[in-house]
């Protein structure tokens, strides 16, 4: 204001010097031209200050991702259209930042719901993303944040530090695949798979690394393999003996107590094929859910005595005593007969086995009570040897197919190594379960929980 009412101050000067205009006359207009100057100045600060007040009310607003909370009209001032056009725009990113909001809400929803482990990490490897069964796999904490540390730090195993290694090295635009079994925090196989995620320049802006835990897949993959070369070693066994004891018999054996003896030996090993044949099919079944139960509800008293009964003689035969106790009050049991039944002498049948002549073999039910919200009411079936006990190592492995603690005694007994993977099935089937206890040189018990009938 007063660069601009400088010149008119000079030419009233010149004026008043000339005596063409009265020196009061020249202050009064110097006057009012100041007076006016000045109210246009604090007009035009107060305008200004409206409009610096109105775009830092729509900076905050955006700042807080809000739409700002005044309309400016598009009409008037050149500055007023040039704010209308910048709240149009504002309007637009507080949509589309709205819009990324919830699609990274929804990213990290479906990152958070995926069984497969998912670790994003950026172009130096460090963690930019991971989720919650990443977390699990590699054993980290649920609570920290692992953002920006390197994801090689997460994970100690050399293997998974290898492939992380390689992935961070790769070419852009390549992605690796590959299996890794790792030791640390736990023993896993992992199907891994690495692309990179590029951006809009061309360069690897991050890389997804998906880990797959295929563990059980393998576990299954070991357990059939080792399944088949069980049940070729079992079948290879009767096998051999009939043909070989066949031959000699088609090349000539002219004593007639010898002929005798191969035929027994061949009749033996055939019905050992035979209940090994019966074992596999029933326990194939009972796997694959095609032996349904024939549900019924009975006294578990003449369960035990029936199959006592047919126990007897195979016990007297090897010089082992056989006692049946059973409580006097004993709840119904709601079941297939038929297979209870069948779970029952299977045990009796180990028991008697392995049990030396002039021991003890007891079967005893007795009544459980319920066990708060656990278990419910049911009846305790238990079957106990005085025999010489199993280790404790192998107690847990006993109810795998095929398995024996001792190879050479089970196939000389004529045991099938499926009996008790066939209880176990069938217990489960009737919703119990079975517990094996034992010690070494003082004998096992088997004990079978069953529900109470209805």
């Amino acid at each position: 204001m007063v660069v601009s009412v400088a010149p008119v101050a000079a030419a009233l000067a010149f004026f008043v010097a000339r005596r063409e205009i009265a020196p009061q006359w020249a202050a009064l207009a110097l006057a009012i031209g100041l007076v006016a100057g000045g109210l246009a100045v604090v007009a035009c600060d107060r305008w200004i200050a409206r409009r610096a007040e109105r775009l830092e009310a729509m900076a905050d607003a955006l700042g807080r991702r809000q739409l700002p909370s005044h309309l400016v009209s598009g009409r008037g001032d050149a500055i007023a259209r040039a704010e209308a056009r910048l709240l149009a725009a504002a309007d637009a990113m507080v949509d589309a930042l709205g819009a990324l909001e919830a699609e990274r809400e929804e990213f990290e929803a479906i990152l958070r719901g995926m069984s497969e482990a998912v670790v994003v990490t950026g172009a130096r490897g460090e963690v930019v993303m991971i989720n919650g069964a990443a977390r699990r796999v590699f054993g980290l904490a649920a609570e920290t944040d692992y953002r920006g540390r390197d994801f090689i730090e997460l994970c100690r195993d050399p293997r998974l530090q290898n492939f992380v290694g390689r992935v961070t090295d790769s070419a852009l635009g390549e992605a690796l695949t590959g299996e890794i079994q790792i030791q640390s925090p736990a023993a896993r196989h992992l199907e891994v798979s690495a692309a990179p995620v590029r951006q809009a320049g061309g360069g690897a802006a991050a890389r997804v690394m998906v880990f797959h835990d295929i563990s059980r897949l393998k576990a299954f993959e070991t357990a059939r393999s080792d399944f088949i070369a069980n049940l070729t070693h079992e079948l290879r066994t009767p096998l051999s003996a009939i043909r070989g004891y066949a031959e000699t018999l088609m090349d000539g054996v002219d004593d007639p107590e010898v002929q005798r003896r191969f035929l027994t030996i061949i009749e033996r090993q055939s019905r050992r094929l035979a209940r090994l044949i019966d074992d596999l099919v029933s326990l194939s079944d009972l796997e694959r859910g095609l032996s349904p139960l024939k549900l019924e509800s009975f006294a578990p008293r003449r369960l035990l005595e029936e199959s006592a009964e047919l126990m007897r003689e195979q016990a007297r035969q090897r010089g082992v005593a056989l006692e049946v106790r059973s409580a006097p009050e004993l709840p119904a049991v709601s079941g297939d007969a038929d297979r209870l039944h069948q779970v029952i002498l299977n045990l009796l049948d180990n028991a008697v086995k392995y049990t030396p002549r002039g021991g003890s073999v007891t079967l005893e039910a007795r009544a459980a009570a319920a066990n708060g919200g656990a278990r419910p009411a049911g009846i305790e079936l238990a079957v106990t040897d005085t025999g010489e006990g199993i280790p404790p190592a192998d107690i847990p492995r006993l109810t795998e197919r095929f398995y024996r603690v001792d190879r050479a005694r089970s196939r000389e007994l004529g045991g099938t190594g499926l009996g008790l993977a066939i209880v176990k099935h069938i217990v489960q089937l009737h919703h119990g379960s079975l517990k094996i206890e034992s010690r070494l040189r003082e004998g096992t018990t088997v004990t079978v929980w069953l529900p109470a009938a209805p």
